[in-house]
């Protein structure tokens, strides 16, 4: 079965609109069609009400806030559409159960963001389209995170595949310095719990997302825009543009280049240019032995190339006896040895 986690280019790459649209349909038209165009694999929206989010009584402001950027159910599968139209997939944070009926149809992976970590029956909800989920940890202690993975894992045995549920390292704040990032969480987290793990980025630039991937990385999301200039909502200070996804594209081949291989052996380039023989040292004797010498540690020296004895096998010629001469330097032949 396909793991949908896993990114053309190495870690799965998540092209984060949130509200960078700030409300205007046709600007997240534009910003839909950027991020196709960016060959990011997933692009992201986030769908709510203001006043399915946030209380208007006890946060009028922030109520206020979310209202001016909503979206409309048609306005949000119009999007949905145009990006599986393109041949790109499509993805959202949820932050109302009742939007999942409509929407379902068009995810086929669900982000569960940080203020929902511990929104038990908004998770819950989510859980019951049996889809793999991404959920982000900004805000959060070791032990919640544990806690949720635990009651997504206790509802529904499916997550605890590595393939349908990730633990994305984040910082809830706009923008972040590098010493807030704490990239060494997700090792943490990989190491607790075994899931996919990768890095929700709000720090400025892309540096940390490259630093990300070497140190393992499965997933990158990231915030999109398509310019910072003249921009006053927060976000798009921490927004990549499609010229920015690209050149972290080119970044990530390079990266992936280096890192390479798990597993330890010697290179092609290495055997062809015969340096596992020549680099490496091989027994010789220091002077010329004659036939019935009797082989003692001080007769030998360790030089390069690698012939005749591996330097690693001179104790196996200790005490015994030469049946032939041996010439200083030469490669020591074992049939020449009793």
């Amino acid at each position: 079965m396909e793991n949908i986690l896993k990114g053309k280019f190495g870690p799965l790459l998540i092209a984060e609109i949130g509200g960078n649209h700030e409300g205007n349909f046709e600007y997240a038209k534009k910003l839909c069609q950027l991020a196709i165009e960016s060959d990011a694999d997933l692009v992201k929206f986030q769908i709510y009400t203001g006043n399915t989010l946030v209380s208007p009584v006890e946060s009028p402001d922030r109520n206020k806030h979310f209202k001016k950027f909503e979206l409309s159910k048609e306005q949000h599968i119009e999007l949905a559409k145009m990006v599986l139209a393109a041949g790109k997939r499509y993805t959202a944070s949820i932050w109302d159960p009742s939007i999942l009926d409509w929407i379902d149809p068009y995810v086929d992976l669900y982000k569960i963001g940080s203020g929902d970590l511990t929104a038990y029956a908004m998770i819950g909800a989510i859980i019951e389209k049996r889809k793999p989920i991404i959920i982000s940890t900004g805000l959060a202690t070791e032990e919640e995170v544990l806690a949720t993975v635990g009651y997504i894992q206790s509802l529904n045995p499916m997550y605890k595949m590595p393939e349908n549920l990730a633990i994305l390292q984040c910082t809830s704040m706009y923008p972040i310095p590098y010493t807030d990032a704490n990239l060494n969480v997700m090792l943490r987290l990989k190491e607790k719990t075994g899931l996919t793990i990768g890095y929700s980025d709000h720090t400025e630039g892309s540096k940390a997302l490259h630093y990300a991937t070497a140190m393992g990385a499965e997933i990158l999301e990231f915030h999109f825009t398509d310019t910072k200039e003249g921009k006053t909502f927060r976000d798009h200070l921490v927004s990549l543009t499609k010229e920015d996804v690209h050149a972290l594209i080119e970044e990530l081949q390079v990266i992936n280049l280096l890192k390479g291989s798990k597993i330890k052996r010697p290179t092609q380039i290495e055997f062809d240019t015969d340096h596992v023989k020549s680099f490496r040292r091989g027994t010789y004797f220091k002077n010329d032995v004659e036939i019935g010498h009797v082989i003692k540690e001080d007769d030998l020296v360790f030089l390069r190339p690698n012939v005749g004895l591996d330097a690693r096998n001179y104790k196996g010629i200790i005490g015994k006896t030469i049946e032939q001469p041996i010439k200083a330097f030469e490669r020591i032949d074992i049939d020449k040895i009793k």
